[in-house]
């Protein structure tokens, strides 16, 4: 797992680093039972404060998308696939949302939109 802190976002560390992770989670890369590095381990690998990755991983608890056990440390959560899946669709619907807003302001109209996102799904295909 790989996490990356810019000091330029403007999102404050402990919400880039449960943002990554949550990301990893939600497309896959990390797997229900796969470990998490504890607590400590990722403060010090990413030169932050315990207190901060302690903060992402308990908001990250509170979404379900991890468990963490005293003693053995945190673990992507066995979380039913309906719950994971819900989840990446309401990220997708988000995502589509800025899409929307976007097209609006470059005055596409919807039967712009799809095509274009049909010609895109096309491309994409293997």
């Amino acid at each position: 797992m790989n996490i990356i802190i810019s000091n330029a976002s403007s999102d404050p560390i402990y919400m880039q680093i449960m943002n990554q992770i949550r990301q990893n989670i939600l497309s896959g890369e990390l797997c229900a039972g796969d470990s998490l590095p504890s607590i400590r381990q990722l403060a010090k690998d990413l030169q932050v404060s315990v207190i901060t990755t302690k903060r992402a991983y308990e908001e990250l608890e509170k979404e379900k998308l991890i468990d963490s056990v005293v003693g053995k440390g945190s673990f992507v959560s066995g979380a039913n696939t309906d719950f994971i899946r819900e989840q990446r669709m309401k990220r997708l619907e988000e995502k589509m949302i800025e899409i929307i807003q976007e097209s609006k302001e470059l005055s596409m109209s919807q039967q712009d939109v799809m095509n274009y996102l049909i010609l895109l799904f096309e491309e994409e295909q293997i």
